[in-house]
C-alpha cells in the first residue's frame, strides 16, 4: 500500500500565495503520476493540476498561471504552489498518486486525507 500525507493548507487572503505539499510513501515501486484534485462544498471534484511522468503538466484552465505543479522524484514528493488565489480557490484539495506496488503489480491510484484551503475575500 501507498500512504499519501497532505500539508500546507490554511487560510489566506484574496491575493495571497500558499504551498501544498505531498509525500508518498510505503510500498512504492514506481510512480507514474501525481497530482491534485480539489472539491468544493455542492459541488464535485475536480481535477486542479497534474504531472505526468514527473515531467509533464496539465492545469486546469481556471488555475493557469497563477499554480504550478512540481515534483522531487528523490523524495516522492508533490508541490502545488498557489499563487494570486481567489475566493473560488476555496475547496479541499486532494493529493493522488498512481503507483505500482512492485514490479508485477498494477497500477493504482492512491488518495491523500485532503486539506483544507480557504481564501478570505
Amino acid at each position: 500500500q501507498v500512504q499519501l500525507v497532505e500539508s500546507g493548507g490554511g487560510l489566506v487572503q484574496t491575493g495571497g500565495s500558499l504551498r501544498l505539499s505531498c509525500a508518498a510513501s510505503g510500498s512504492i515501486f514506481r510512480i507514474s503520476n501525481m497530482g491534485w484534485y480539489r472539491q468544493a462544498p455542492g459541488k464535485q471534484r475536480e481535477l486542479v493540476a497534474d504531472l505526468i511522468g514527473g515531467e509533464n503538466t496539465y492545469y486546469d484552465g481556471s488555475v493557469k498561471g497563477r499554480f504550478t505543479i512540481s515534483g522531487d522524484n528523490a523524495k516522492n514528493t508533490v508541490y502545488l504552489q498557489m499563487n494570486s488565489l481567489k475566493a473560488e480557490d476555496t475547496a479541499v484539495y486532494y493529493c493522488y498518486a498512481a503507483a505500482k506496488s512492485s514490479r508485477y503489480s498494477s497500477s493504482q491510484v492512491f488518495w491523500g486525507q485532503g486539506t483544507q484551503v480557504t481564501v478570505s475575500s
